[in-house]
């Protein structure tokens, strides 16, 4: 297995891009009032727990950059192609992150747009993240 040194600053600009997309994209510009109304959460609810999800938000968007990185030198050793480390970023998305979002709407009885939502921000955030660590490692 190829040793592969993150390079610490492009982890840090994908958690950054993630928390800065997330409050855009459910802010009150984009998605915040849909997802409320197709999630159930009220805007109370929401507001209460924030610091601790946004805490949980950088450990885990932190993991996910880590494990895109590996998945793109995996498949790129040599490569500094952002158009494949896109198809990198878009394969995961479409494999690991479609299908357990899908469970909301097979399992949870939650509306498509619910799912579109959520799977939209991901799929912004994962091929920014993925033209991230293609230039920067």
């Amino acid at each position: 297995m190829p040793e592969i040194v993150p390079n610490l600053w492009a982890l840090l600009g994908c958690v950054v891009i993630r928390l800065a997309v997330g409050a855009l994209w459910y802010s009150p510009l984009l998605f915040v009032k849909p997802w409320l109304r197709l999630s159930g959460v009220s805007d109370d609810q929401m507001k209460k727990g924030f610091v601790k999800a946004i805490l949980l938000d950088v450990v885990f968007s932190a993991i996910m950059a880590f494990v895109l990185l590996h998945a793109i030198r995996y498949a790129l050793p040599t490569s500094h192609d952002v158009g494949l480390g896109l198809a990198v970023g878009f394969l995961n998305w479409l494999g690991f992150i479609v299908p357990v979002q899908a469970g909301a709407l097979t399992y949870e009885k939650k509306p498509f747009g619910y799912f579109a939502i959520n799977s939209g921000y991901q799929l912004v955030t994962i091929l920014m993240m993925s033209a991230v660590l293609v230039l920067w490692n």
